[in-house]
């Protein structure tokens, strides 16, 4: 049976996440992919998280305790020992939507065209609620690159291990809170993202205790630092400046204001692909 389903490896980095990580672990293994690889990352916690760890080690493909050099760090550990055709990090206090993974399996097998996926957006409050799911906004990769605020949601992003090798595996290991926002980066200049409007993953939105919410200035710093550091483009140099300038003169804003910028930008500039469920056929097809 596994062989009608690409090997899906998950990696789950954590440290001292009791409260949340068995919500996590059973949000994968609850899906019940018969391709599954899970591994998971501990830094070496001391509030109980080993235990729960422990309570389903018989059904984690590898997981190991020991210090690391944050987050990134130990999602780089995880995929390098990654065997999977298609890999994705889910945070230890994030959970999968019931069914996500086989949703994931099918689009990937169906196009080989998609090199990396993201979901709706999802959010799900403390405790266990979803609280919010919505399509991304329509944004081009030129908005990447004039420093445009986007956000790909991690938690919904899958992509092939080929895109990760083929683009130098750039998930920078001493990052502490953008690192995700350079991976994006060298995959968008290696390969279209295909976006779908089912959710597939949710960020777990806490009241305390959260980076996201306790160091959101010190994030955009980094990940603005990340951007200016990168060099490489996807496009020429003076197509990005004459996109820059068209933002700087609000001639985007003006065409919102009269509904036609998704329209322009998808005729004129490259945007996300997108993927939509035929209902009645049901299955996933690519948007014409």
């Amino acid at each position: 049976m596994q062989q009608n389903y690409p090997k899906i490896s998950i990696i789950t980095p954590t440290f001292n996440q009791v409260a949340y990580i068995e919500k996590t672990i059973l949000s994968v293994l609850n899906q019940n992919y018969p391709n599954l690889e899970y591994i998971i990352i501990d830094a070496g916690s001391d509030d109980g998280t080993l235990d729960v760890i422990k309570k389903y080690e018989s059904k984690l493909s590898y997981w190991v305790s020991e210090r690391d050099n944050g987050l990134y760090d130990a999602i780089y550990k995880g995929f390098e020992i990654a065997t999977g055709e298609i890999l994705a990090w889910l945070n230890s206090d994030d959970i999968f939507i019931d069914n996500s993974l086989f949703t994931v399996s099918e689009i990937f097998k169906s196009f080989s065209e998609v090199n990396w996926l993201q979901g709706a957006n999802s959010h799900c409050d403390e405790r266990n609620r979803i609280v919010s799911v919505y399509p991304s906004k329509y944004w081009t990769f030129f908005d990447f690159y004039i420093g445009c605020k986007l956000n790909i949601q991690q938690e919904s992003t899958f992509f092939r291990a080929k895109l990760w090798k083929d683009s130098g595996k750039q998930l920078n290991r001493h990052s502490q809170l953008a690192g995700d926002y350079g991976l994006w980066l060298s995959f968008i200049n290696m390969a279209d993202l295909y976006i779908v409007s089912a959710p597939l993953g949710c960020f777990r939105m806490r009241s305390s205790n959260q980076k996201s919410l306790d160091n959101k200035n010190e994030y955009l710093v980094e990940r603005k630092n990340i951007y200016k550091s990168q060099k490489k483009m996807r496009a020429p140099a003076s197509i990005i400046y004459l996109y820059k300038l068209l933002d700087l003169t609000l001639f985007f804003y003006f065409l919102k204001c009269i509904k036609l910028e998704i329209k322009f930008k998808r005729f004129f500039f490259k945007g996300p692909q997108i993927i939509v469920f035929n209902r009645i056929n049901q299955k996933f097809e690519l948007h014409q």
